[in-house]
């Protein structure tokens, strides 16, 4: 009870201060990380939580689930069999570039094996674009930088996790659960698929019975209901969520734009909730011995990955696209390591593995890195596209009901 307590009024200065973390760099995802390790056993000592508390994968789990869903309905059919190029370079040049530029750096600065090492880089290459909400969530922002990012970090999730899984079983002895036995982990995928296509299309077809339908006012919940069942049957069937997450989000807007629609502010809600337990959750694990755990080497690693890893490997796979330079260095800049992330590397903690615990050391500090660079640059990097109102927020000086001209006479 007293995590709930935590979490409550973590929300609450939350929502009080983002009027101003909307226009300045103060970031409400860096307020739960932050708050999430004052609470721990690092510093207050309010709530004890490892990474093997069932709690820690249980809200990644749910915060990946639910944001790959949200995200997958801002997917446009049309617009992407248009602009496929980009997202295909990111995906199939950009990701490998990026996993094997991680697993050198891990090599040789942090000493680790070069499994362990490819491991460390396949569970940092999937993106996550929800610490960049001023990017990819504002319409003002170009289309192609919009859908580039979201398409990436959506479809890149569910590619990393095979690799995780078959180098976890490489890197040595395992514990637990993980598996990786090649025909099992192309049976998840292809499942996740499946039901994430499937289910939304069912579903759409019976509303449009003429004995069924949903009335106004519960409208919100049908989507609800598909991603709860599509949560619950891929943990059954062992089928990839992430994958169904993502695919589901984007048929459901195919089918019905009406469904999406009626969801979306519901949607978003939910997602930045789950999004806020696992920060403050992970947080927690964010204690000073971790970050001491880590050597110089490591610390070099995770600033390389952030300032070089990403920005190098994307700017590459984006080399004679039409799109502008300001775009693509935007893009290159924001890769931020997530909720993804997290899974894969609590995956690689439990392992077993001879190394588990260093990898996990270094996954660790360079997702809290990431989250805190991220989140805090993405609306002063989104004005550069003259986005004005961030948020729905306006800047305080602005009178909407007034011409620009009468605006401009009006300030001393």
């Amino acid at each position: 009870m007293v995590l709930v307590a935590v979490f409550g009024v973590a929300l609450l200065v939350a929502v009080l201060l983002s009027g101003l973390a909307a226009r300045t760099v103060l970031s409400t995802s860096f307020l739960f990380l932050v708050g999430g390790a004052l609470v721990s056993d690092g510093f207050l000592g309010l709530i004890h939580i490892t990474p093997d508390s069932e709690i820690v994968s249980v809200t990644a789990d749910l915060a990946l689930f639910a944001v790959l869903f949200t995200d997958g309905m801002h997917v446009s059919f049309p617009k992407l069999r248009a602009n496929w190029r980009n997202p295909a370079r990111a995906l199939g040049l950009g990701m490998p570039l990026a996993f094997v530029g991680m697993a050198l750096i891990t090599h040789f600065l942090v000493g680790l094996d070069w499994t362990t090492s490819f491991l460390v880089g396949a569970v940092l290459a999937p993106t996550d674009p929800v610490f960049a909400s001023a990017i990819v969530g504002r319409k003002e922002v170009p289309a192609k930088l919009r859908q580039l990012l979201n398409v990436e970090s959506g479809i890149n999730d569910g590619l990393a996790l095979p690799v995780v899984l078959i180098l976890i079983a490489a890197a040595g002895p395992i514990s637990g659960h993980a598996e990786a036995d090649l025909g099992k982990i192309a049976l998840e995928l292809v499942l996740g698929l499946v039901f994430g296509i499937v289910l939304p299309f069912v579903v759409i077809e019976l509303v449009r019975f003429r004995l069924l339908g949903a009335e106004p006012k519960l409208q919100p919940l049908l989507p609800l209901a598909i991603g709860v069942i599509l949560y619950a049957v891929c943990h059954l069937t062992h089928a990839n969520p992430y994958l169904a997450a993502f695919s589901a989000g984007a048929v459901l807007t195919a089918r019905s734009l009406e469904a999406k629609e009626a969801f979306e502010p519901l949607g978003e809600a939910l997602a930045e909730l789950a999004k806020f337990a696992a920060l403050l959750v992970f947080g927690a694990l964010l204690t000073p011995q971790l970050f001491g755990d880590l050597s110089v080497g490591g610390y070099v690693a995770v600033v390389l990955a952030i300032v070089l890893i990403r920005p190098a490997s994307l700017l590459i796979s984006l080399l004679g696209t039409t799109i502008s330079r300001k775009e693509k260095l935007v893009a290159a800049w924001f890769g931020p390591k997530g909720f993804a992330s997290v899974v894969y590397g609590l995956l690689v903690l439990q392992s077993g593995i001879p190394q588990a615990k260093e990898a996990f050391t270094l996954i660790a500090v360079c997702i809290a890195f990431s989250i805190i660079a991220h989140s805090s640059t993405d609306v002063p990097i989104a004005r550069a596209f003259d986005v004005d109102e961030l948020a729905g927020i306006p800047e305080p000086h602005k009178k909407d009901t007034q011409p620009a001209e009468m605006q401009a006479n009006a300030r001393p």
